[in-house]
């Protein structure tokens, strides 16, 4: 059923969002100092490229808070904008619900992606 999810889940909208994460990633990793958070950005896009089947546990410490901060500050807010305003665009019918729920958990996770692990 998950491999069902995903398939219509790109269809939906979630290339959007995983070719947003990707963007994000490549920006972070023009800098050395950015680049370990452009590879979280794209082990990100990879749960935004299937994110059915999956489950996010925050956990983290000072060192993720401070990251969090400046990754909202960047790069946060429009990923998270858009994740929502995707969601709530699928949640306009019952099918859509589950998709929409989708990238409401995207969104939550683009503004604090740091301290979060992704368990398939």
């Amino acid at each position: 059923m998950s491999l069902l999810g995903n398939v219509v889940w790109l269809l939906c909208g979630g290339l959007i969002s995983g070719f947003g994460w990707l963007i994000a990633g490549l920006i972070w990793c023009v800098t050395v100092v950015g680049i370990p958070v452009g590879v979280q950005c794209f082990k990100l896009a990879r749960l935004t490229f299937m994110p059915f089947g999956t489950e996010v546990v925050y956990e983290g410490g000072a060192v993720s808070f401070l990251v969090n901060v400046a990754w909202f500050l960047v790069s946060g807010i429009v990923l998270a904008v858009i994740n929502f305003l995707l969601g709530l665009l699928l949640t306009i019918t019952i099918v859509g619900i589950p998709f929409g729920k989708q990238f409401f958990k995207i969104a939550k996770l683009a503004l604090a992606p740091f301290g979060a692990k992704v368990y398939d």
